[in-house]
């Protein structure tokens, strides 16, 4: 008999659920170049009143809200300060250097947190030798760290180190909700230390597309128009914003319980010979789990799991990643844990 597959690559493998098909087939669309769909009009309003930001613009995925906002603040040859695995500098294909022209500045965090102290000795002075810095970019939840939720002090003290020097911020925020989650607090609480921020629908809130920038209004018409240039201007897209406010309004609640499977999953492994987690790391829906002692590197033990019917993500050297989502249930968790026991121990 074929195992049922069990896929924890990724939030980003959730299907869209029933109440999402039907508000996306009964959604009431126009043209949204001319800001003619209601549909999406409607949502861009509730996303910028939920993280406390004037206005909005819908985009197909994170990395374009991501880069139409780099930018949106900056102009060619300016540096800007990041996490040195921030997925801005890891995933996105270099496209600070193509698309805005400017040079990252990356700095060495902790569970994705910068040193306040190093973000400040980043910023550059004056002097006709330098870049202009005009941008410091914070990552929440931290994608490369584990899924690691930047602290609120921490937060505000680089937000605080950047209105000194009258430098924007930019929080990718494509788990947003997730940190939100786990702090406890209404996610207004994170993005306040922010000027702009970018979210996902299409992970654990279980939309089939999309992402949302929010800021003040100026930014929003400048990253509305970066949107269009990158071809991002999407005509009856109220069929994926409906699904998107259902996303806002329905998913956000149930988050808690992707942060409860990815611990059971991680004490779970964890008892496994061979396995080793970082318990500090798994904050949200993620779990890094070391496979070194098992003699197999990340591709390999990502081949050894896919043949037992457990997907996963190599991430880093002898470590592989596995994300916890909707679509996933506690024993859907169970399972995988007991297949991965019995397949190691044979």
């Amino acid at each position: 008999m074929t195992r049922r597959i069990i896929d924890l690559r990724s939030d980003t493998v959730t299907k869209p659920t029933p109440e999402m098909r039907e508000a996306m087939a009964n959604a009431e669309v126009g043209d949204d170049v001319y800001g003619e769909d209601p549909t999406v009009n409607r949502l861009e309003a509730l996303a910028a009143e939920m993280v406390g930001k004037e206005a909005a613009v819908f985009v197909p995925t994170g990395t374009m809200g991501n880069q139409i906002s780099i930018m949106s603040w900056t102009q060619r040859g300016d540096e800007i300060i990041l996490e040195s695995t921030a997925h801005i500098y890891t995933y996105e294909v270099a496209a600070p250097a193509v698309l805005s022209q400017v040079q990252v500045r990356p700095i060495t965090g902790k569970y994705g947190a910068m040193d306040p102290c190093d973000v400040k000795s980043a910023v550059r002075g004056v002097n006709i030798h330098f870049p202009r810095t005009t941008l410091i970019c914070m990552e929440n939840t931290h994608n490369r760290s584990g899924g690691c939720v930047l602290p609120l002090e921490n937060m505000k003290a680089i937000y605080d180190i950047a209105k000194e020097r009258n430098i924007s911020v930019h929080l990718d925020g494509a788990r947003v909700f997730n940190a939100a989650t786990a702090l406890g607090v209404d996610v207004k609480e994170i993005t306040q230390y922010a000027d702009s921020v970018q979210f996902c629908l299409s992970k654990g809130l279980c939309a089939p597309v999309g992402s949302l920038v929010a800021g003040p209004e100026d930014f929003v018409a400048r990253a509305r128009k970066a949107r269009k240039l990158l071809g991002g201007g999407m005509r009856q897209a109220g069929i994926l914003a409906a699904a998107g406010i259902i996303a806002l309004e329905k998913m956000v609640h149930r988050l808690g319980e992707d942060h409860q499977n990815a611990k059971r999953l991680a004490e779970g492994l964890s008892q496994i010979p061979g396995l080793e987690i970082d318990m500090a790391s798994v904050q949200t829906n993620m779990v890094a789990v070391g496979i070194k002692e098992t003699g197999m590197d990340e591709f390999g033990f990502a081949a050894f799991l896919k043949s037992i019917g457990v997907l996963v993500n190599p991430s880093l050297p002898y470590v592989v990643r596995m994300v916890t989502h909707h679509d996933v249930t506690s024993s859907d968790i169970d399972e995988a844990v007991s297949r991965v026991r019995d397949a190691l121990k044979k």
